[in-house]
């Protein structure tokens, strides 16, 4: 009777490394966004620019160790079907992050709003601002002074109804691609897995492009109401989804152009896959629920 192995790795300076930097980051992060200043000066964002290129500098290390691992066939059936559990836990989690924004989306739009405008039990909230008429998305806010609504939204049947087209065939061809390292299509592998990477690079260019008309022409920033800033958090974090994920194909495809993954073993390749697959359809989810409706 034969009994598989386990690959237990040694001891690590990783995870200790990688809490630091992330403390940097969020501490950083915090300082800069709340305008706090020491005594040395402004270091909010000296600690950001630490924190970002340390975990980075973590990153690289740390997944040329579990590269090589693969590569060296230390991983069991086991260990592969660990990897598959945590990132099916990580997705979940990625999940439930946009849950929460897209909750707070639904509580502004049908509950908060219209209390603010007369409606329902709350509607005496109306005494604050009298004269103010509930609608969405929200251009005339409650206090014009301190938060200026924009003068209009992004039109959702140009740039976003591009950028849903290009993600949703950025899922065929990520698809065909692993379709094609399964079939042991080389050639092919290579071509689809690179039209995905474009495709990525140039829904984040049409997002810039919208970012700046928001903000040059249509007065729709940050701090124009809660319009503003629930549509700035949702495509914003979904925009930083993006660009990891293309950072993940991209160094996948340079794995492929080494030949790391073979018919039978290329979890690293299909995680990749799983991840561009949840941004996509993040953003149907937002196209609908920030721009459409």
């Amino acid at each position: 009777m034969s009994h598989e192995t386990y690959y237990v790795p040694a001891q690590s300076r990783w995870p200790i490394l990688a809490s630091i930097a992330l403390f940097l980051l969020a501490y950083g992060a915090g300082t800069l966004i709340n305008g706090l200043k020491t005594q040395t000066g402004d270091t909010g964002l000296l600690l950001l620019l630490a924190g970002a290129f340390m975990m980075s500098l973590i990153l690289i290390g740390w997944f040329r160790h579990v590269i090589n691992e693969s590569i060296d066939g230390k991983f069991s059936p086991q260990a592969d079907l660990s990897f598959r559990w945590g990132m099916s836990w990580f997705i979940f989690s990625e999940i439930m992050f946009f849950v929460a924004f897209f909750g707070a989306l639904f509580y502004v739009r049908t509950l908060a709003v219209p209390w603010l405008g007369g409606e329902g039990e709350k509607g005496v909230s109306n005494m604050l601002w009298q004269g103010f008429e509930a609608q969405w998305p929200l251009l005339t806010t409650p206090d014009m002074e301190q938060f200026p609504g924009a003068s209009a939204v992004i039109d959702p049947w140009h740039l976003p109804l591009l950028n849903t087209a290009i993600l949703i065939s950025s899922s065929f061809t990520i698809t065909l691609a692993h379709h094609a390292l399964k079939a042991q299509r080389r050639s092919a592998l290579i071509l689809w897995h690179g039209v995905t990477i474009i495709l990525g690079i140039i829904f984040l260019f049409f997002q810039a492009t919208e970012y700046i008309e928001a903000y040059q022409e249509l007065g729709l920033t940050l701090h124009s109401g809660i319009y503003g800033a629930t549509f700035f958090i949702l495509t914003g974090f979904h925009g930083l989804h993006v660009t990891l994920g293309t950072l993940m194909l991209i160094i996948i495809w340079l794995r492929v152009l080494k030949g790391h993954f073979t018919p039978d073993s290329h979890f690293g390749y299909e995680a990749v896959a799983w991840y561009w697959h949840f941004v996509d359809v993040v953003w149907v989810g937002l196209f609908l629920f920030v721009y459409v409706f």
